[in-house]
């Protein structure tokens, strides 16, 4: 995803001391490797997980300044006011989006289509669903990825439980893990997703002019999404 970021600069689409917004930031994983290889880049870290947001805060801080860290819900429609930004030369997100409705999802995206200027981009690693008539993909998908999994797990790689399961351990943490439970209460509702197909059209009617996929990995519905606008 960086190396994308290094060649929209070769290509002078971007700035060298570019903004970016790292959606649904986690523990900031994309905001550590963006400012370490950016140098003159700044970062606005944006998440309603209070647990993982605080793991990026104490792990990354200020930056000496270019970086900052927003509690907002994305699926709101004030969550860009908080971020003090007018716009932001690129967005950034991985792993995340899933967890957004298709509604949400494309609303989210006009939003991002209103504060990208022309020339920004948006990228996207997640899981994206193949279309509804595509049953054999998503069959050697899935296969590919539970393979993928197991040797990960037999390897002594945590799974997303397990980490979580230490986390509400530690002591530190008590009073963020009760709020984000109040937060993300339990739901037996099933969790609609959005295709890869949704993803494309719904950046497009935002106002990207260009979207695809940039990257794809060895589990097909692994992709990147590159949209510039």
């Amino acid at each position: 995803m960086l190396g994308v970021l290094a060649a929209l600069l070769d290509e002078t689409l971007l700035r060298p001391d570019f903004v970016a917004l790292d959606l649904c930031c986690g523990p900031g994983a994309i905001t550590r490797r963006l400012l370490d290889r950016f140098p003159e880049a700044r970062t606005v870290g944006v998440d309603f997980d209070p647990v993982t947001l605080a793991i990026a805060q104490g792990a990354i801080g200020s930056a000496n300044e270019r970086a900052r860290w927003v509690d907002a819900d994305v699926t709101q429609a004030n969550w860009l006011e908080a971020t003090g930004e007018q716009e932001f030369d690129v967005v950034l997100s991985t792993t995340a989006l899933h967890w957004l409705t298709p509604g949400d999802l494309a609303a989210l995206y006009r939003r991002l289509g209103r504060v990208i200027p022309v020339g920004g981009a948006f990228l996207n690693g997640d899981n994206m669903d193949f279309d509804p008539h595509m049953p054999t993909f998503a069959r050697i998908a899935k296969r590919i990825d539970d393979g993928e999994q197991t040797r990960a797990w037999a390897s002594g790689v945590e799974d997303w439980t397990v980490w979580w399961d230490a986390v509400e351990l530690e002591p530190f943490f008590a009073s963020l893990v009760r709020e984000r439970h109040r937060r993300f209460p339990p739901s037996e509702a099933p969790h609609e997703t959005a295709s890869f197909s949704f993803h494309v059209a719904a950046l497009r009617d935002a106002g990207f002019r260009e979207v695809g996929a940039i990257w794809q990995g060895i589990s097909p519905d692994n992709r990147v999404i590159l949209a510039i606008r």
